[in-house]
């Protein structure tokens, strides 16, 4: 079976044209994107509505509350069995969203690793970003070597699975098990630096327009602080600072903003450093055009 990937960092457009996409293959969408998982989050992660999906089935979209954690494991098994399921129906699907550790968990399957021991991850969890980061290199420096510090959900894992094993993260994370029979053509989208910025702001504003902070501050009487925080969402952490009256609102905005600007750049160095995708420029090319091309590569295979 054949599917398409459509990546790209947030606010690059990818929606849209899922969509479209969609549409014109008959496809049905899996959403790759680690915050739109959580139910009740929904302005904060652009989540679609139901009315904007135009009769298109979607995907891991609310599949966990916000007090549980979810790891990319989860991810990739409840994936795979959407995947045999269309399988059988004989069915195209569309993976689209901006987390590149989702998307590869997929299309490239993930290593064999122990599942989360939750004991031993509250204790991570408690440790600084620098605290974890010294446990790495000490544990697995090769691991640390690829994994930036500020990445703590993935620092936390990397030592985690050393502390169980005994061996090293970055050795068994290589051994990667496939559990899907699907070929992906994998597309990505990008823009101009300057514009993309400028499109980030301004979603931003329109989140706040359409109630972020409203939806944060129900989030945050209903599971408390620190729940949030763990799971370390943009535009959620941020308000949490102004509603516990460490930053002002104005700040607020301004560090969504620029934080989402930042996700937005690390998404497009993992998406570089993989020469598997096919780029279009949303720019200098018209959407006509981009899906035009992406179902000629579809047709001819992956």
């Amino acid at each position: 079976m054949k599917g398409i990937v459509l990546a790209g960092p947030t606010g690059v457009g990818k929606t849209d044209l899922s969509l479209k996409l969609a549409k014109l293959l008959n496809a049905d969408i899996i959403s790759c994107d680690s915050a739109q998982v959580y139910r009740e989050m929904n302005i904060g992660t652009a989540k679609i509505r139901e009315e904007e999906m135009k009769g298109i089935k979607h995907y891991m979209l609310d599949v966990v509350p916000p007090i549980e954690k979810y790891s990319v494991g989860e991810y990739q098994r409840a994936v795979d069995k959407i995947l045999a399921e269309k399988e059988k129906e004989g069915k195209a699907v569309i993976l689209t969203g901006g987390t590149g550790l989702y998307i590869n968990s997929v299309v490239n399957g993930l290593s064999a690793l122990p599942e989360s021991n939750p004991e031993l991850r509250e204790k991570l969890m408690n440790l600084s970003a620098e605290e974890l980061y010294e446990k790495l290199k000490e544990l697995d420096i090769e691991a640390a070597e690829t994994i930036h510090m500020n990445n703590k959900k993935r620092v936390e894992r990397a030592v985690e699975v050393c502390l169980m094993t005994g061996e090293k993260f970055s050795a068994l994370s290589k051994q990667n098990i496939k559990n899907n029979n699907y070929d992906f053509l994998k597309v990505c989208l990008t823009r101009d630096r300057e514009i993309l910025y400028q499109r980030i702001d301004k979603r931003v504003d329109i989140m706040m327009e359409d109630g972020l902070l409203y939806e944060v501050e129900n989030l945050y009487k209903k599971y408390g602080s620190e729940t949030l925080r763990k799971i370390n969402i943009i535009g959620y952490t941020q308000l949490i600072d102004y509603i516990e009256g460490k930053i002002t609102l104005e700040r607020a905005v301004e560090f969504i903003k620029r934080d989402s600007r930042r996700y937005a750049k690390r998404q497009m160095t993992w998406f570089n450093n993989d020469d598997g995708y096919l780029w279009f420029d949303l720019e200098n090319q018209s959407e006509n055009d981009i899906l035009k091309s992406i179902i000629e590569h579809y047709s001819i295979g992956v």
